[in-house]
């Protein structure tokens, strides 16, 4: 049994009330919404002096590391992209903190380093978050990000010199990039209003974000708007050039609900002065009545993927010169079981379309004028990672991983309407046989009888005896399907503790389409909940486990998922670890871009929703169990997370101590641990990764009864 812990006494302002539809509810930590406040500082350094020396003291935690780092170390290859005459692609010599960009005349070339992120910071945590070339290959545009915060900086580099140009666009956040053809504009987004300091601390509201127009060679505060929406500050948009490079489109979001406005302008009719206004957009689709996903376009006919009428997608064309609905035309009608994931057209006539069958992919070759099927790829059970691949491009590569397979590159001609893709790049790890492990796929009924999926990773040798420690993860919201993908963090807890991964893919993400995320959102997101919990249940039904021996993890919205069903169910878990969780459902929508969940969370501001939501809101729903105590519980969140604000953990790990904290029986660690220089997670170095996962192993070999094992 672990010693009881002493926990931080943390000031609790019980005048601090809202009246929700009547109902009065406390919010006594709301001073721990002000990252900026001494009081909250020292609220994180007493929390992290707690956290840190009890993860730290697990015996093996050096082994784990060292064990970790040298299974991490092995050559990443990314799959290469043909821009202009050029190929590029993403390498990673093994414990490199961020990828390396190359560039090849051709893929028989020796590779030269095109942009290295490792020489932008001494720690490696600025990275690059996205790229754009122009259509001929002689520019790019990088949108860097400091310490993982959702905040850009747009830079560019003349690829031929590498040299960087003078031009410097900041305050981007959530922004298109789209390079005018003639190579002297570029179209991107930001919130002119953002605090000209913001570093990713702040937890302001983002709203009225534009549309700009920078020519460049010219100074950001010449910047044209010619975009914006003062009446809808939620709105967001996106600006792209099509294949023909004649139209600009311009994708308008409200939400994260998967639907769009589109219109589109003829750069034809502007001539070469450059923009110096709005832009007169032609509103094709003006109305949030589905999703319309541009693919490409021949003349006038534009091809599109939406999930209009179809909840798993469907491609349809829409011509320009005729661009009423009753004049739309089915390319590849929806699938009655399998969702539409990708398409991406290439060699001016095939579509290549990606498929996710029972949360496995397919992809097949289709033809662009008649929508017919040509051709079927031969892949294994597993998920396409990324493909690459233009319209005028002769060829893809495409990348190819499982639970215990890391991605291998395929390159495939298009030139016939057979398909023979060749290995082009295998990354192997050396040293661990994977030939030990085997990975099935379940089917278990949740608690209202819907049939879930869930992924099951573990050794061949297995003994069923119901003792065995698993690690259990899920996600389910915003439409999001979670495939399989390879992890050396979860390899090695399957091979040195001898441990179980299991992957549910529960209700709320898109595994089966539209229908299966709205399964699990709003007033039905208790549905997320219930089919986490039968995960459990079944893995302990069925002899793999007990739930002494169960972790449950998940990330932001997953976060949310481990508090409400660790709340919800505390006797059916070990441990739990939320990773920047949103827990504080009756406030998300006030902080960053917490407004655009709205669409899968509803809004406290409605009595309607406000009577679903503080059911489940981890943060309003803490109390000491009758029986037995708490689960081992660790909250993670980092300083710059700029997207899910690290208040939502630090209130939610204040209340938990103070409710159950001074508890007798509750000898369960609940702890707090909060990363510096990290964000929601992208861009993290790997130096941060390793120490992260070696932590979270800690905490759940000191909390679960995790045996090493060579």
């Amino acid at each position: 049994m672990s010693a009881k812990l002493e926990y931080p006494a943390a000031r609790r302002d019980e005048t601090v009330t809202n009246d929700f539809h009547g109902i009065t509810i406390q919010d006594p930590y709301r001073w721990l919404e002000d990252p900026d406040s001494t009081e909250t500082k020292t609220f994180v350094n007493e929390q992290n002096a707690l956290s840190n020396p009890y993860i730290h003291s697990y015996q093996h935690r050096e082994l784990v590391n060292k064990t970790l780092t040298k299974m991490w170390n092995y050559p990443k290859f990314g799959c290469p992209h043909k821009r202009g005459p050029r190929y590029f692609y993403g390498h990673n010599s093994g414990l490199q903190n961020q990828s390396v960009t190359y560039m090849m005349d051709d893929l028989e070339a020796e590779p030269q380093i095109f942009i290295d992120p490792n020489t932008f910071s001494e720690d490696g945590t600025v990275s690059v978050s996205s790229k754009k070339f122009t259509k001929d290959g002689s520019l790019c545009a990088l949108s860097l990000s400091s310490s993982g915060s959702d905040w850009k900086t747009i830079k560019f580099i003349n690829v031929e010199t590498k040299e960087y140009l003078p031009d410097v666009l900041k305050k981007v956040k959530f922004s298109c990039l789209a390079f005018t053809p003639d190579n002297k504009g570029f179209f991107y987004n930001c919130f002119p209003s953002a605090a000209d300091n913001h570093e990713g601390e702040e937890v302001d509201q983002n709203l009225n974000q534009k549309l700009f127009f920078h020519r460049m060679g010219t100074d950001q505060s010449e910047d044209i708007i010619c975009a914006e929406f003062p009446d809808n500050p939620h709105w967001m948009s996106a600006a792209s050039v099509s294949d023909c490079q004649n139209y600009l489109l311009l994708e308008i979001s409200e939400s994260c609900k998967p639907v769009n406005k589109l219109y589109y302008y003829d750069m034809r009719s502007h001539g070469s002065e450059g923009f110096t206004g709005l832009i007169p957009f032609i509103k094709l689709i003006d109305k949030f009545d589905a999703e319309y996903d541009y693919i490409t376009n021949e003349g006038t006919v534009f091809t599109f993927k939406t999930n209009l009428d179809a909840s798993r997608y469907r491609v349809i064309t829409i011509d320009f010169e005729n661009p009423g609905p009753e004049n739309w035309k089915t390319l590849i009608p929806g699938h009655p079981t399998d969702v539409l994931e990708n398409i991406t057209c290439v060699n001016q006539n095939k579509l290549i379309v990606i498929y996710m069958h029972d949360v496995k992919n397919e992809m097949y070759v289709h033809d662009l004028a008649t929508g017919e099927r040509k051709a079927k790829f031969p892949l294994e059970v597993g998920s396409i990672g990324s493909l690459s691949g233009r319209k005028e491009d002769t060829e893809i590569f495409y990348s190819f991983t499982s639970f215990l397979a890391p991605s291998r590159i395929y390159r495939c001609s298009l030139t016939t309407d057979s398909v023979t893709p060749a290995i082009f790049r295998d990354n192997q790890i050396a040293g661990i046989d994977v030939s030990n492990f085997e990975t099935s796929q379940v089917f278990y009924s949740s608690k209202d009888g819907t049939k879930i999926p869930m992924f099951i990773v573990h050794r061949k040798d297995l003994p069923r005896d119901g003792n065995n420690p698993v690690w259990l993860y899920g996600y389910g919201g915003f439409n999001i399907s979670l495939t399989p993908y390879f992890s050396i963090s979860r390899l090695l807890y399957l091979k040195h503790f001898n441990g179980i991964f299991a992957l549910p893919n529960i209700r709320g993400g898109g595994e089966y389409g539209e229908e299966w995320h709205k399964g699990g959102k709003l007033d039905k997101k208790q549905n997320c909940f219930d089919d986490f919990i039968s995960a459990a249940e079944y893995l302990i039904q069925e002899k793999y486990t007990q739930a002494s021996r169960i972790t449950i993890n998940g990330g932001s919205n997953g976060g949310l998922l481990v508090g409400a069903c660790i709340n919800q169910r505390p006797d059916l878990f070990g441990a739990g670890i939320s990773d920047v969780g949103v827990l504080d459902m009756l406030r998300f929508h006030k902080f960053t871009i917490g407004h655009y969940w709205v669409s899968d969370y509803g809004c406290s501001d409605n009595k309607e929703d406000f009577e679903y939501i503080i059911k489940y809101s981890p943060l309003h729903t803490v109390k000491e169990p009758i029986i037995g105590q708490f689960p081992a519980l660790l909250v993670c969140t980092a300083d710059h997370d700029d997207r899910v604000a690290p208040l939502h953990s630090l209130k939610y790990m204040a209340t938990v101590q103070h409710v159950l904290g001074k508890s007798e029986k509750q000898t369960n660690p609940l702890l707090l641990q909060v990363e510096c220089k990290a964000g929601h997670g992208a861009g993290k170095p790997t130096a941060k990764i390793i120490e992260e996962v070696t932590d979270k192993i800690a905490f759940m070999a000191l909390t679960t009864g995790l045996e090493w094992r060579d």
